[in-house]
């Protein structure tokens, strides 16, 4: 169980993954979405203005890509943890340096998946500082 919220910002180019997973943050106790970004530029734009814990990116963005976008986010100082999704199986996605905690295909995000993904990544986070 999370003591407090953990703030979730979800970056994807297509509304309807947007409110899916936006839907999923929400039925995961103590995650709650702080803001959405549709391309690689406006996430980093929005991590700087929202401050979340935790980002949902995309792989496939117009423009920065999601994969960019997290390596960029990485490598900050006080970065939160980023989990990057697509459509694509696992094999399909490269993500080797990104310093995204982990690939989840989107079929699969649910509120089991987001906690564990979080506990992991934050697990990583703690250990890199």
């Amino acid at each position: 169980m999370v003591d407090v919220d953990v703030r979730v910002l979800i970056v994807d180019d297509q509304e309807p993954y947007r409110r899916a997973m936006a839907a999923v943050v929400e039925a995961t106790d103590g995650f709650r979405v702080v803001g959405t970004a549709t391309t690689g530029e406006e996430s980093l734009d929005a991590v700087d203005d929202l401050r979340p814990d935790l980002v949902l990116m995309d792989v496939n963005l117009p423009g920065l890509d999601g994969v960019e976008a997290t390596r960029r986010l990485a490598g900050r100082r006080d970065g939160p943890v980023v989990l990057l999704l697509s459509t694509y199986d696992v094999d399909q996605v490269d993500i080797e340096g990104s310093g995204a905690a982990a690939y989840l295909p989107k079929a699969e995000l649910g509120p089991d998946r987001l906690s564990a993904a979080w506990q992991e990544g934050r697990g990583r986070l703690l250990d890199r500082g």
